[in-house]
């Protein structure tokens, strides 16, 4: 009897902790599963963003793509000698665009080649893609190795200046009929520079020349880009370069 007793109300220690515990569980496995679905949407959000970028990206790029092509395949370039480059959107003018040991002028070939490109880059850029991410055009003057690089930078500059010159001043742009409009968007598109020696050629024939390297803006650039001047209509300033 006494046996059968104590036998009856004996009990497992842990028995009064089970409910504690499998509640705990319950909350782990909540919190776990809360977990992995904020981690799940926070995933999806990043992977939605980073495919819309890389979408505006891809459409940004086949759109300057586009606009590049579209200067290559003018009909107006056709066997005009000049080289688009839309890899590295630059535009040459082959030989002609060469200069003689320390001058500055283009040959009349090269000012034909020049009067030829112009107009058709500025009818590009009045386009809608153009507008949209036509940044500038910089006027690049090389030189080869000889004399110093300050001697060289100005150098290069004067002769990136002089192309400058012949879009703008009457005396230098003879074959060049450019409206008042058009010459002022020239001076918010176009933008002179000298590089010196920098990036010279295998000859110093060839590294003696002027280059057209378009800009285009990148995708946030344009939304914090200052706005261009507007310049007014008036006389042409005198280059004081000589022709």
């Amino acid at each position: 009897m006494l046996g059968n007793r104590y036998s009856k109300k004996a009990r497992p220690k842990d028995e009064g902790e089970k409910p504690f515990w499998i509640s705990f569980a319950d909350l782990m496995t909540a919190l776990m599963t809360l977990f992995l679905v904020v981690m799940a949407v926070s995933l999806m959000i990043v992977t939605k963003k980073i495919n819309e970028a890389t979408q505006a990206e891809d459409q940004r790029s086949a759109e300057i793509l586009n606009i590049c092509q579209s200067i290559k395949h003018s009909v107006k370039l056709k066997d005009a000698g000049i080289e688009v480059d839309c890899k590295n959107n630059r535009i040459n003018f082959g030989e002609a665009g060469r200069f003689s040991h320390n001058d500055y002028r283009l040959n009349e070939v090269g000012r034909n080649r020049l009067n030829t490109i112009v107009p058709i880059i500025l009818e590009e850029a009045n386009n809608p893609q153009g507008e949209k991410w036509f940044k500038q055009i910089v006027i690049e003057g090389f030189t080869d190795t000889d004399g110093s690089y300050l001697y060289n930078l100005n150098l290069s500059l004067r002769r990136s200046e002089w192309v400058m010159c012949s879009l703008l001043d009457p005396k230098f742009s003879s074959g060049l009929t450019l409206t008042e409009q058009q010459k002022n968007q020239v001076k918010q598109l176009f933008l002179a520079g000298g590089v010196s020696f920098n990036s010279a050629k295998d000859s110093k024939e060839a590294s003696r020349r002027v280059e057209l390297r378009m800009q285009f803006y990148g995708l946030k650039e344009k939304e914090s880009a200052e706005p261009q001047p507007h310049f007014v209509s008036a006389p042409i300033e005198t280059c004081q370069l000589t022709r």
